[in-house]
């Protein structure tokens, strides 16, 4: 069956379709949003590793766990081993947000293309650098063991990319320095670093990389795909030309939190339903109203502009609504703006 648990060490995933980390989107308000859409499990957006240690109140709420979340992952980036043990140490300690959110994973950034991420020595920098990914994932694997002193151990997993650029792939290098490290599970976006998300993503490789890990972890170690999954037939076709475990969505999420459960839909019986647009700008409105209650309406109502210009594609006369959509300030404006479909 193509939809199907997983284990990521000692924790078990009831199902294989994720939301991915992404920087401005994977706040716990759309990561609520999702796990209502069937979303089996989400990672946070990217929190640096420096910025938690200087105690960065914005970071600690980057990590903050939705109210809907049995399970889910923090990502941390940075280029310095030393910061990364104490950032790990920081994250899976009840002193940062409560005990309630303490995530369940940590996940190592390796594949972040943006250039002031890059120059730090963090995301991508770490697939041109092998030896320094394997350092900044073991010291989060040994500081993540000391930590659960008897409990269950809290599992690292690693996200890369397929290399730097075209004349440097890197992706069998990064992954066979993570499993020594010890990681849980390794994630691929198909992608090199000078790509960042332009061109198409390399399904092969992602095969490549599940066949690699498999024979060097007898499947111990799960490999999950990113990248081009836009639909739910995307997400189909790469668990069937691929052999991954699992599925991360990204942009694919955007606007549409349902895709999970229409995966899954497709997954098990073969089709889907389309969900109803008032059904969407319902989850709009939802996700605005969780960001309100951690940012406050006005900073919210910005944030959520871009969103509700995803969530109100397909909309008949949606470009004139994309116009006042870019001009709302406030929770009000929203509803009034979308009061035909709130009615529904």
């Amino acid at each position: 069956m193509l939809y199907h648990s997983v284990s990521i060490g000692s924790l078990l995933v009831p199902g294989n379709l994720f939301l991915a980390p992404v920087a401005g989107y994977s706040d716990r308000a759309f990561r609520s949003v999702c796990r209502r859409g069937g979303a089996n499990f989400a990672y946070t957006e990217m929190v640096s590793a420096e910025a938690l240690v200087r105690g960065s109140k914005k970071t600690a709420l980057l990590m903050a766990r939705a109210s809907n979340e049995t399970q889910y992952a923090v990502q941390l980036f940075g280029g310095s081993v030393s910061v990364m043990e104490q950032a790990v140490n920081l994250v899976l300690s009840s002193r940062m947000a409560g005990e309630s959110s303490v995530p369940e994973v940590i996940d190592i950034n390796a594949g972040c293309p943006v250039p002031k991420i890059v120059k730090t020595g963090a995301g991508s920098a770490l697939i041109r650098d092998p030896d320094k990914l394997y350092q900044i994932t073991k010291v989060a694997v040994s500081a993540a063991k000391k930590i659960a002193s008897g409990e269950s151990e809290k599992p690292v997993t690693v996200k890369i990319r397929k290399g730097w650029d075209s004349s440097t792939i890197t992706w069998k290098e990064s992954a066979e320095a993570a499993i020594e490290a010890g990681v849980a599970a390794i994630t691929l976006h198909g992608r090199t670093k000078a790509q960042g998300y332009e061109g198409n993503a390399d399904w092969n490789c992602l095969g490549e990389l599940v066949a690699f890990v498999k024979a060097k972890t007898g499947g111990k170690v799960p490999v999950f795909g990113s990248g081009d999954v836009f639909s739910p037939e995307d997400a189909q076709n790469m668990l069937e030309q691929t052999g991954c475990d699992g599925v991360m969505f990204a942009r694919g999420a955007m606007g549409n939190p349902f895709i999970f459960q229409q995966t899954r839909q497709l997954l098990e019986t073969g089709s889907y339903d389309e969900v109803p647009v008032a059904t969407r700008i319902q989850a709009g409105m939802e996700e605005l109203h969780c960001l309100i209650e951690d940012v406050g309406e006005k900073a919210a109502c910005r944030q959520m502009r871009k969103r509700f210009c995803a969530y109100s594609k397909g909309i008949s006369g949606g470009a004139a609504m994309r116009a006042s959509i870019v001009a709302a300030e406030t929770e009000l404006d929203y509803k009034t703006l979308f009061e035909g479909y709130l009615a529904k």
